[in-house]
């Protein structure tokens, strides 16, 4: 059970762990701050991308997207959201969710 204080860092760090040790192959682009305080993504595309794709051989391919427990999907991550859902596995987790997320890391669930 992951507390749902944990923060969205920290939660997905946990998932990247996780991910690494049941052989997933895991991408995820990383924000910096910028001299002026904003953080930028090195990226080019739609804003909004989910956080995490991961591929593995025997278990197929996903995408999450991952909230802290009050966390809201942006307009830009509902347009990606919408486009991706019919055609590829997607997921919002939680930390909530996460005997289901090691489930499905693991291959114990359908997808």
């Amino acid at each position: 059970m992951m507390p749902d204080t944990v923060s969205e860092a920290g939660f997905q760090q946990a998932i990247v762990e996780l991910a690494y040790r049941l052989g997933w192959r895991v991408q995820h682009s990383r924000a910096i701050q910028t001299r002026n305080g904003r953080w930028m993504t090195a990226i080019q595309g739609h804003n909004g991308f989910p956080d995490l794709v991961l591929a593995h051989p025997k278990h197929g391919v996903l995408i999450a997207e991952l909230k802290t427990a009050r966390g809201r999907l942006g307009a830009d991550q509902l347009l990606w959201r919408d486009a991706l859902e019919p055609h590829i596995e997607y997921h919002l987790w939680r930390p909530s969710d996460w005997d289901d997320i090691v489930n499905r890391l693991k291959g114990t669930t359908a997808t």
